[in-house]
């Protein structure tokens, strides 16, 4: 067998690796995208059920069985811009709560978001505050609350309140415009005797997130200590061991995609923190005092918690952050080691969102702008690689000259590269600046609850989806769906196709087999690339694009780099 047809098996073997491997790779390191919203049958568009949500995340009754449960106990309910919910009278607890502003899926009669739900439901997930010591016995959960007022609003703050033997505890609970609660816990000993007395918080989740947990991100538990914030811990983690740590700035809670829960303790004092799986399917997050606070009679002890549920919307936390309301809550997204970089990203495409009203396009503005400031390096990257193509007929000589003798074939082929003033490295440059770049935005279109269930343009309407349109099943005429594997889109599609014509215009390797294998390389990476959200795959058809024109616009302006050396 010749060099050149082993050079094309070792690469068929390795395209069939990278096409049959892949699924198995991006699912566990890099997730591709959300589920697809929208699948075509019949020609039309048709709304896919998003696969956790409720079984009737589409009508009314998506909280049928939950509202018996939420009927049972007296409620005061809550109200806010982006809220609706109530709190739990019988045991003070906040245990439910729909996001309005976020559906389950993009069907106008989509149910809201759920993200807390009563104790007695399968998918229970609530929050709790209480005191526990030496000669004190807190409120449990059966006790049942008076209320100041039966509407909690940002406008209107609420006062909890009940008697245990001797001792008066009270929560007044307030809520701002976002997802953040404000608790004041107080307790006044109306006894004769001193007392002991540690505040706690505590947030309890039955079952797991309905989204996967991988390297890049993170479902799960989250805390953070005096160190910073860490994803590192899974819920297989705290049950086997609970998770113990002090802090005085620390915060902890569990993480969905979109989604987050974090109990934030009274600032200043060392605090407990603890993370467990107290069994039957359930896990909690916890805090109390580090110490306990000796409160003699008559005397009375307050401190104020702070509760975050809801989206992890990046504005809000920052805004939290900076007004140091929740230490390093910016981070609650896992942006993880480039976060330097991803974040600018991230706020200029959110203005470019904000300016132009859709976010496709905006995806392709800042595509433009990144590939706008790469140009100078891009025409130098292009200048090389011209002169590439150029000298390649002396070093197809060198090559022929030398074939016995491969260390004298370099030493030549490196002193032709030196008179002919070329640098082999220089055409590799941009390509190495793209890789944290498209990186930095494939975090950001992932982990960002911006992108989630925006439109872009006919049949696209949810560019954090896959492309539900594909010729497999002639464009939805056909009665099936077809495997994702096999449900090449069109925006996937095209992205080949634009890759096809950038591997045309880059010079022409002289071996036959390599010829070969960047003739068939754009079509593996359309299959490699097709699960990948489509606002990623507009982000690399505007790249290639403009590659493209980059490249005929330096040919056109430099017709002599196309000649061969002399």
């Amino acid at each position: 067998m010749s060099q050149d047809n082993k050079n094309f098996v070792l690469f068929a073997v390795i395209a069939a690796l990278i096409l049959f491997g892949w699924p198995y790779v991006q699912s566990t390191f890099f997730p591709t995208a959300n589920p697809p919203a929208t699948k075509i049958e019949g020609g039309k568009t048709k709304v896919v059920p998003n696969p956790g949500a409720d079984p009737a995340a589409d009508s009314p009754q998506a909280i049928r069985d939950r509202a018996i449960v939420l009927r049972e106990t007296p409620r005061v309910a809550i109200e806010t811009p982006r809220l609706r919910g109530s709190i739990n009278l019988k045991g003070a607890r906040i245990d439910d709560l729909v996001l309005i502003r976020h559906r389950q899926t993009i069907a106008r009669n989509a149910a809201p978001i759920r993200l807390l739900s009563p104790s007695g439901t399968a998918d229970a997930y609530f929050a709790g505050f209480g005191w526990s010591g030496t000669g004190v016995t807190g409120p449990d959960a059966n006790a049942v609350w008076q209320a100041s007022g039966p509407r909690l609003t940002p406008a209107t703050p609420i006062t909890l309140s009940t008697t245990k033997g001797t001792q008066r505890f009270q929560l007044t609970i307030s809520v701002d415009d976002g997802y953040l609660f404000t608790i004041r816990q107080s307790v006044q000993n109306a006894g004769a005797a001193p007392i002991a007395v540690q505040p706690y918080g505590l947030l309890s989740r039955r079952g797991a997130s309905a989204d996967k947990d991988s390297w890049t991100i993170h479902i799960g538990p989250i805390y953070k200590d005096d160190g910073g914030v860490h994803f590192d811990t899974d819920l297989d983690d705290v049950d086997e061991a609970p998770y113990s740590y002090r802090a005085k700035g620390g915060w902890l809670g569990f993480t969905d995609h979109y989604w987050l829960t974090a109990l934030v303790p009274p600032a200043g004092a060392e605090q407990q923190l603890e993370l467990r799986g107290p069994g039957d399917g359930r896990h909690q997050a916890d805090y109390r005092a580090a110490s306990a606070t000796t409160l003699a009679p008559g005397r009375t002890l307050t401190q104020t918690a702070r509760f975050f549920a809801g989206a992890k919307e990046v504005d809000l936390l920052d805004r939290y952050e900076a007004e140091g309301l929740v230490p390093r809550f910016s981070f609650a997204i896992d942006w993880g080691w480039f976060w330097f970089f991803e974040k600018p990203i991230f706020y200029y495409l959110d203005w470019l969102f904000r300016m132009i009203g859709n976010f496709g396009v905006a995806i392709i503005v800042l595509t433009v702008t990144v590939r706008g400031l790469m140009f100078p390096i891009a025409q130098r990257q292009f200048a090389s690689m011209a002169r590439m193509r150029a000298v390649q007929p002396k070093m197809k000589a060198i090559q022929e000259r030398f074939k016995e003798d491969k260390v004298r074939q370099q030493q030549e082929i490196m002193a032709l590269y030196k008179a002919e003033k070329i640098n082999p490295l220089a055409g590799c440059l941009p390509t190495l600046l793209q890789i944290p770049v498209f990186y930095a935005l494939y975090k950001v279109l992932m982990l960002t609850i911006e992108m989630r269930h925006q439109p872009f343009v006919a049949w696209i309407k949810d560019l954090s989806a896959p492309d539900p349109l594909t010729p497999v099943n002639l464009f939805g005429l056909l009665p099936f769906t077809p495997p994702s594997f096999i449900a090449i889109g069109i925006i996937p599609i095209l992205l080949g196709i634009s890759m096809y014509f950038q591997f045309k215009l880059n010079p022409q390797p002289m071996d036959d087999a390599q010829k070969q294998v960047f003739a068939i390389l754009p079509w593996v990476l359309m299959f490699v690339m097709a699960p990948f959200a489509v606002g990623l795959q507009v982000y690399w058809i505007t790249s290639n694009v403009l590659t493209i024109l980059q490249q005929k616009l330096l040919y056109a302006r430099h017709p002599e780099l196309m000649a061969p050396a002399k």
